[in-house]
């Protein structure tokens, strides 16, 4: 029995390292392209994936992003914390064939650092790699597929080249839809309530949320001004919840009620009706957050992410349901490597929404087949927010400091951000707001020496680590808090101007301010820091200061190194050379620390 025995061979597993989703979009996308070829086919986050057992796995491939300054997404910490043991023997993985997928962002200094420290670990345990690690690029014209694309043709034929299909069978051709994940049953009018979540112990997760109440939403910039921003405060007692600065706390944001009225109209469903899932495999486990049964308008305002910009695959899926020959020829086009040009121009570019794709595709919209919704729209993914307070100042109480995201593009409607705009628009004082929420540690680690001064330039929301710091180290009694903030004008969006000034007046705080547009010059923070340069130097040399950057990614992170680089040369007398040095060994030791996003 030849034939048998090749197809119980035939396994392979694909393991991804998820931030936003694109990781587990991609490692979808090689699962179906897998069972086109007739591979028996797990996709995993890499976390719940038993990594004891990897040495009897024979081909893997793993697709993983980059996250921050070159850290894991939360999905894989403890995976990579495993694979780096000490103790590993080196031919651990010798029986496993592997490909290494790296999604990143060259805008960031350490791009796709764990896929290429990946591959290497993989190699030094002795995995045989069967492609060189390929390296996605965000900020490529047509993102990560101008990598992926052509990758994986060549994995495909290398693959096959070692496990051949088994004779008799043929790839699954593109024409032919593959089964969904899910089915639905749909219940009776008389199923009952659904189904309530146990109340657990556990510590607040991304599993079991804490349900916070809201307990106030300050718009802390002045109405005039274009942009909204808001201090949010959110009740924690009974959480259990602990903080320190530099933590961050994790949103679960739901949609929009007339964004759940029109999707489920667009494609004729009934918000009121219960269903309960099955899996269509044995093997997959069902949706974690979902419960069971659940209702359609649930499962549109809570899980289904319609406000995302879709991916390619959810044209080339949409295309095969498709009634309108119009309709169904561009969907393909899209979802062709030929069409991601024209994907990008209608898609990516003006920020178009999955809800909006479905409305410009009516007739293909309203013949989805239900059983298609999981397989079609991504959950909704918790947004990170850097706490704004200190469990010090504000027991059992969270702050955030948030931009309501609003913008324009060449779409007659102007853009929002999913969990800013909801966020924003719950009002506690029109009665009770709950906001499923829970806190992970962040990045930012602050000096437990209470001699050690902190200098911390934050133009922006980018000061909200920094008040949480400033909070704990005067709770702590702990001196050199140094503050530099950037915003437009005094009048405007100078956030919490009353208490930086309380504590400039009690003597604990030395706060620098850029004004941008307060003066025909346009002054940042940049800019403050070589104007402060003796105090800096000071700072950093005889002081041992750990220095703290928050903020927009663009070109801030670097002109502000640029400025404390120029303070190493002017004050401390160093080459240029010597203050590249200087400044690495500030970022190697985490004297200097970045928390930037895009």
């Amino acid at each position: 029995m030849p034939g048998l025995t090749q197809m119980a061979a035939r396994k392979i597993l694909v393991l991804f390292g998820s931030q936003t989703g694109t990781a587990e979009d991609t490692a979808e996308r090689i699962g179906r392209e897998a069972k086109r070829r007739h591979f028996q086919c797990r996709v995993e986050a890499l976390d719940s994936y038993s990594v004891a057992n990897l040495i009897h796995e024979t081909l893997v491939v793993f697709v993983c992003a980059t996250t921050g300054q070159g850290d894991p997404p939360d999905n894989m910490k403890n995976f990579w914390r495993f694979l780096f043991r000490k103790s590993l023997p080196a031919t651990s993985l010798c029986q496993m064939d592997y490909a290494v997928l790296g999604l990143g962002d060259s805008s960031y200094p350490k791009f796709n650092f764990i896929a290429k420290k990946l591959h290497k670990r993989l190699l030094q345990l002795g995995g045989n790699p069967i492609m060189p690690v390929a390296l996605g690029d965000d900020q490529h014209d047509l993102g990560p597929d101008a990598v992926v694309d052509p990758w994986l043709l060549d994995l495909w034929r290398k693959i096959l080249a070692l496990y051949p299909l088994p004779s008799g069978l043929n790839v699954i051709g593109p024409d032919i839809v593959l089964p969904p994940k899910f089915t639905f049953q749909f219940l009776e009018e008389d199923s009952g309530p659904i189904q309530q979540e146990e109340v657990t112990r556990e510590a607040p997760s991304e599993l079991h949320p804490f349900s916070a109440r809201m307990v106030s939403n300050q718009r802390v910039t002045a109405e005039s001004h274009f942009q909204d921003v808001r201090l949010i405060e959110f009740d924690i007692t009974g959480s259990g919840i602990e903080y320190a600065a530099g933590d961050v706390v994790m949103i679960q944001p739901h949609n929009a009620p007339e964004d759940m009225q029109l999707f489920c109209d667009l494609l004729r469903l009934d918000p009121d009706k219960h269903f309960v899932i099955r899996p269509t495999e044995s093997n997959t486990p069902l949706p974690a957050l979902l419960p069971q049964p659940c209702s359609m308008h649930h499962l549109v305002s809570h899980y289904l992410d319609i406000s995302c910009i879709p991916r390619r695959s959810f044209f080339e899926l949409l295309s095969y349901f498709s009634p309108d020959e119009l309709e169904r020829e561009k969907l393909q086009e899209f979802s062709s490597a030929q069409g991601q040009e024209e994907l990008y121009a209608y898609c990516n570019r003006p920020r178009r929404t999955t809800l909006e794709v479905l409305y410009d595709f009516p007739h293909t919209t309203g013949a989805i087949p239900c059983n298609y919704l999981f397989d079609l729209i991504p959950r909704i993914r918790p947004r990170a927010f850097s706490i704004a307070s200190s469990m010090l100042a504000f027991r059992n109480r969270i702050q955030i400091l948030l931009a309501v995201v609003q913008y324009k593009t060449r779409l007659s409607k102007p853009r929002h951000g999913l969990c800013s705009s909801w966020l924003a628009s719950l009002d506690p004082q029109n009665g009770a707001v709950r906001v499923p929420l829970w806190v992970k540690q962040g990045s930012m680690m602050f000096p437990a020496d209470p001699d050690s001064p902190a200098i911390m330039i934050g133009p922006g929301t980018g000061v909200a680590p920094f008040r949480a710091a400033i909070q704990e180290r005067v709770a702590q009694d702990k001196k050199g808090n140094c503050l530099f903030f950037g915003c437009r004008q005094r009048s405007k969006d100078f956030y919490c101007q009353a208490e930086w000034e309380e504590l400039v007046k009690k003597g604990l705080l030395t706060l620098f301010i850029a004004f941008s547009r307060d003066q025909e010059q346009k002054v940042y923070v940049q800019h403050c820091i070589r104007e402060n340069k003796k105090l800096v130097w000071d700072l950093v040399s005889r002081g041992n200061a750990y220095i703290y950057l928050a903020g927009n990614a663009k070109q801030m992170p670097e002109a502000v190194a640029e400025a404390l680089k120029f303070v190493f040369q002017s004050e401390g007398g160093l080459s240029a050379s010597e203050a590249e040095e200087y400044f690495a060994t500030l970022d190697r030791t985490r004297r200097y620390q970045a928390e930037t996003w895009c």
